[in-house]
């Protein structure tokens, strides 16, 4: 019979072992992290109903979503996880308690053109807080300090926030005359780190129409490194620009008290994300020694989550973490730390004897006392079950042969120094207990 050639579908990654303990090492510490902050965990059907999955419809979801049928069933594949939680919310009201603070890892699917770095099936890490009817500004100064704790706790240090406010814009875009054009200045000047300012020019110009004295004025106001004093003194031309100045002053006041150092975030007017969705602050998040990464964490305020499912005003603010990409992108800058302990266990038990009890009680008496140990019972040569043990990076065996069990002990060999002890049960665990955390509890992100 002739044999399939095995294959990974583009777009979807698949892991070696190794790998995929540090990716699961950076979920837990992400879950962690979120937590520490009061958001619960949540998570949503993978397959939704076209219809509440596609209530908003049109654009580039509609033309990538993974989308068929089942018996009269219309399905979809979820390609997000903020419209899984907008039905939640809508369908869930009258039983959950405001603000709703959430947390979802989870993957989504999107058929979108595969390329490097770029996925059809991803992990995405969100936390959103929802309010019913209002939701304080202060909890848009909080989102920027659970993004600092969460890199930090994964290892990353040179990352930086950049902040901005969508009423600043709009505002600043009625003072310049350019509110029928808004929409596509924004797209415009959303380009600027990739194009440039001159070629951001003479799209504004040439293509929108923008006076050349406006378009300067914005350009000018937008290559300000601390802008907040230039809009203070502009902010009463405009109702919208003085509010939108001073939700962007209230919350970078509160960033410090939240945590945040001051070089890792920075008020970024460039910053022009979700045009129909986000109405109040929002965030980008890169790493400053590859800006061409491009955000790594993003999100910000919305006035509005379910209101394809509900009368009730929703107010929110969140961000995401597109975990896949961002593993793929670390791993590819040489950032993953190769010296964490991706064992499968903290100890290889490794039986000498034909008789296994003697190993098998060790393990259960091990594992009892909440070490991670795996019995080798291949009848395989002592040098293989090293080689093994080396290649899966076990940092002890524990050897059990005839000498050993008749001592009532057991040959401990650290992999790491060479080092071989003969000790009690005990004296294992106390030895295990005592160096394994110095391994296990290490960064999955070192900094290059």
């Amino acid at each position: 019979m002739a044999k399939l050639q095995p294959r990974t579908l583009s777009g979807f990654m698949e892991l070696l072992p190794q790998r995929q303990v540090q990716f699961d090492r950076m979920l837990a510490i992400i879950r962690q992290s979120f937590s520490l902050y009061g958001f619960t965990p949540l998570d949503t059907p993978l397959i939704e109903a076209s219809e509440v999955l596609l209530a908003k419809g049109g654009g580039e979801t509609e033309k990538q979503i993974y989308r068929f049928t089942k018996g009269d069933s219309d399905l979809s594949l979820r390609f997000d996880l903020t419209v899984p939680l907008a039905k939640y919310v809508a369908l869930n009201y009258s039983r959950l308690a405001f603000p709703f603070r959430r947390f979802q890892i989870g993957k989504v699917y999107r058929g979108e053109r595969a390329q490097r770095g770029r996925f059809r099936e991803f992990y995405q890490a969100d936390i959103d807080v929802i309010g019913d009817g209002k939701l304080d500004i202060s909890n848009e100064a909080e989102i920027p300090s659970i993004i600092y704790r969460t890199f930090t706790a994964l290892g990353l240090k040179r990352f930086q926030i950049r902040v901005n406010n969508r009423k600043v814009l709009n505002g600043l875009f009625a003072v310049l005359g350019l509110e029928a054009q808004a929409g596509e200045v924004m797209r415009t000047i959303d380009k600027l780190e990739k194009i440039g300012p001159e070629k951001v020019r003479t799209i504004l110009v040439d293509d929108l129409g923008v006076q050349a004295a406006s378009a300067d004025q914005l350009l000018a106001l937008l290559a300000v490194e601390n802008p907040l004093d230039e809009l203070r003194a502009i902010r009463s031309k405009d109702e919208l620009l003085h509010q939108g100045v001073e939700e962007l002053e209230t919350v970078v006041k509160n960033l410090k008290a939240f945590g945040v150092p001051e070089d890792h975030f920075k008020v970024d007017l460039t910053i022009a994300r979700g045009l129909d969705y986000y109405t109040g602050t929002v965030y980008e998040t890169t790493m400053l020694d590859h800006p061409e990464i491009g955000s790594i964490c993003s999100g910000g305020r919305y006035d509005n989550l379910a209101e394809y499912y509900t009368d009730k005003q929703l107010p929110g603010v969140g961000i995401s973490i597109g975990l896949t990409r961002l593993f793929f992108v670390l791993e590819d800058q040489g950032y993953l730390n190769d010296a964490l302990n991706t064992a499968p266990a903290d100890v290889l038990i490794l039986p000498m004897t034909d008789d296994l009890s003697p190993a098998i009680e060790l393990a259960t008496s091990l594992r009892a006392s909440g070490i991670r140990a795996q019995l080798y019972s291949e009848q395989k040569k002592f040098k293989q079950k090293m080689a093994y043990a080396n290649k899966l990076g076990f940092q002890y065996v524990a050897i059990l042969g005839e000498d050993e069990i008749k001592q009532g002990k057991i040959s401990l060999k650290d992999m790491d120094s060479g080092e071989q002890l003969l000790l009690t049960k005990e004296e294992v665990k106390s030895e295990i207990f005592t160096h394994t955390d110095l391994k296990s509890g290490a960064k999955p992100i070192r900094e290059v």
